[in-house]
């Protein structure tokens, strides 16, 4: 109960923009005075906030504003991609301190691992934090996952990837206590926990990436799934007359809405004059921009291309929404920023469309808040959030 309540009060201090004082604490938790006292005064002695200050309101005497210290304490977020691996450092309020993005050098694990360790141990000294301070590392990883054991398993984009133990190698490497969590799962996390009011509602999180992925966020969480594998969406059909996909079906979510498949169908429209050299992720990455590049010019066939595209996924959020009933929904991810202009302006009316609670309510698209390093921001976030979130099932009794 009494972690339970010091979470409470973390949370309602690091939502706050000027901090509260405890008076304001007692009525923005529902804990008693006394104890809003005697777990302030802890919080104090171990330097998780601070007093910033007295305020005038109304009779009696000024009160004491109570902050969060943000440099209190910090945690490591990693997001693993087959193109990049993007790293950041973040304080007690979620700010981003400190960014670096390497590009992975294969998909080989044992070298993947060990650029990890040491980017980590760069992107804190040149932070210039103590590691004493550092809570730990949160690595956002494509699924699936087994989350029990901290196991990736087989990823489609990480070929070789054959059930390896991330997360007990990684925190071998660095020495921190490492958390595993899905890419998807990451970015929602990341989204729910910078927002700056407590978020209400239920929204649906369209992760664009490398590959595609959902998350669906509820009731102040984040819902993980049975084996933490919630938002596996590739082998949803959009397109009954599109391309086969590896599944033998035709029109999947995987060769119908990833980068790389909109790079190929720019590719089969004479977008581009010239080849590729390669078709590794890079190649389609640097492709994927120079399309995106030529839509924002108005260049018509470009822009074709980004617009059917968004018309797909718009069929695939339809499916989603229409069985998961949430209030709006939100895109983010690696990806996000380049396709952000035409998305939200071609999804919205046809979503509405294909809404089953259209006659009931509109359903809002948004961009996601974090920007395009949600998953790194949120893998860090997951850290932060174990630590600072109020979970009602922290209060169950084990036998």
């Amino acid at each position: 109960m009494g972690d339970f309540n010091q979470s409470v009060i973390l949370e309602a201090i690091r939502r706050s923009d000027a901090g509260l004082s405890r008076i304001e604490l007692v009525e923005a938790t529902g804990l008693s005075a006394q104890t809003i006292t005697n777990i302030t005064r802890r919080l104090l002695d171990e330097g998780f906030i601070a007093e910033g200050g007295r305020t005038i309101n109304g009779p009696g005497k000024p009160r004491v504003t109570l902050r969060l210290v943000a440099e209190s304490r910090f945690s490591v977020g990693v997001h693993l991609d087959p193109a990049v691996i993007t790293f950041v450092l973040l304080d007690m309020s979620g700010a981003v301190v400190h960014r670096r993005v390497v590009r992975t050098p294969d998909k080989d694990p044992r070298r993947i691992v060990e650029t990890v360790a040491q980017t980590i141990d760069l992107l804190i000294d040149e932070a210039g934090v103590e590691r004493g301070l550092v809570s730990g590392i949160g690595v956002a990883a494509p699924g699936p996952l087994d989350a029990e054991k901290g196991t990736v398993i087989d990823p489609p984009k990480l070929h070789g990837w054959h059930r390896v133990p991330l997360r007990s190698v990684l925190a071998e490497a660095t020495g921190f206590e490492v958390t595993l969590e899905k890419d998807t799962t990451a970015a929602a996390v990341g989204e729910l926990w910078t927002s700056k009011t407590m978020t209400e509602g239920s929204f649906l999180f369209i992760y664009l990436g490398t590959g595609l992925g959902a998350s669906v966020v509820r009731e102040g969480g984040v819902i993980a799934g049975s084996s933490h594998n919630f938002g596996e969406i590739g082998h949803i059909i959009v397109d009954p007359d599109g391309p086969r996909c590896l599944c033998g079906m035709r029109g999947c979510v995987e060769v119908v809405c990833t980068p790389q498949a909109i790079v190929e169908q720019a590719e089969a429209a004479g977008v581009f004059e010239d080849d590729r050299e390669a078709s590794d992720e890079r190649a389609v990455d640097a492709r994927f921009t120079q399309l995106c590049e030529r839509a924002a010019a108005g260049e018509a066939p470009a822009l074709g291309v980004l617009r059917r595209a968004a018309g797909h996924v718009t069929v695939l959020i339809a499916a989603l929404t229409n069985v998961l009933d949430v209030d709006r929904v939100v895109l983010g991810g690696p990806f996000w920023g380049r396709l952000a202009a035409v998305y939200l302006e071609e999804i919205p009316a046809p979503l509405h469309r294909l809404s089953a609670t259209r006659a009931v309510r509109a359903l809002p698209v948004e961009g996601t808040v974090v920007g395009d390093d949600v998953g790194a921001v949120g893998a860090a976030c997951v850290v932060l959030d174990a630590v600072l979130t109020p979970r009602a099932s922290d209060l169950y009794l084990e036998d």
